[in-house]
């Protein structure tokens, strides 16, 4: 278990750096890293992807709190947005954990590569500018909040590479689109984890330590190290040629995909 704890606390400094850096949750890097160390610790293999995706929702717990918080200060979250969104991310996160638990694992771990090629291509690619959405109502950010949280939940991510391109196409400024986008992780993240925890309650073969399919050397070492580089990452952002590091970092994404393919 103190091996475990040691390897994710170097999962949470690298993890919160390149959340600092390119505004991508950490899921993207936690989970894969999760799924190799709970291989390496022998866990059983139907369970190393979906308690990867649940302890990767976890940490976001924490550290959306600490997004929101700054954001706040900084008055850039529109709470009405994110009230509307609410409701139908916190159903599509219930219902998404409840799909992963039936799915086969190899299955998960299918669908989280797709998401590595679809965020890697994402990154070296020309951006498009956002269709806007001119009719929306409340109706559309409840069935986009249920598509956002459903797959954020299978995903164990935060739900950025979802939410932001919604909100910039319904005619939010980036940084506004920014900032809800943190404040909706935090709900993503609370109901991803309760039902994960839940789900996995008194299954057997779970390893010590687990709250369900949590595993909480896991989060403790992501979250404490994670926090503690996140704002070193916002700086670095600054200072370094964001482009030319996104490019770098995609091609990391594809050989995380193709290690993962490769089993």
């Amino acid at each position: 278990m103190l091996e475990l704890f040691l390897f994710s606390m170097l999962v949470g400094l690298l993890a919160g750096l390149l959340a600092g850096l390119f505004g991508l949750g950490g899921g993207v890097l936690i989970v894969p890293a999760l799924y190799w160390l709970f291989t390496l610790q022998k866990f059983p293999q139907e369970l190393l992807m979906i308690m990867a995706v649940a302890t990767s929702l976890a940490t976001i717990i924490f550290t959306s709190t600490s997004s929101i918080v700054a954001h706040h200060k900084l008055g850039a979250i529109q709470w009405g947005v994110v009230l509307r969104l609410t409701p139908g991310i916190l159903f599509g996160t219930s219902v998404g954990a409840i799909v992963a638990d039936f799915i086969e694992a190899e299955i998960l771990r299918d669908v989280f590569v797709i998401y590595l090629l679809f965020v890697g291509f994402r990154m070296v690619l020309p951006k498009k500018n956002s269709r806007e959405i001119k009719k929306a109502g409340q109706w559309l950010d409840y069935l986009m909040g249920n598509a956002i949280g459903f797959l954020s939940s299978i995903l164990g991510i935060g739900g950025g590479t979802l939410t932001v391109p919604y909100l910039l196409a319904r005619q939010l400024r980036m940084k506004n689109a920014v900032a809800v986008s943190s404040a909706c992780g935090f709900p993503i993240a609370v109901s991803g984890a309760v039902m994960y925890a839940s789900l996995g309650y008194g299954q057997e073969a779970l390893p010590e330590w687990s709250l369900g399919y949590v595993y909480l050397p896991a989060l403790a070492g992501i979250v404490i190290c994670s926090m503690v580089t996140a704002p070193i990452g916002a700086r670095l952002a600054n200072k370094v040629p964001a482009q030319q590091l996104k490019r770098y970092f995609s091609i990391v994404l594809f050989l995380i995909a193709a290690k993962m393919i490769a089993g």
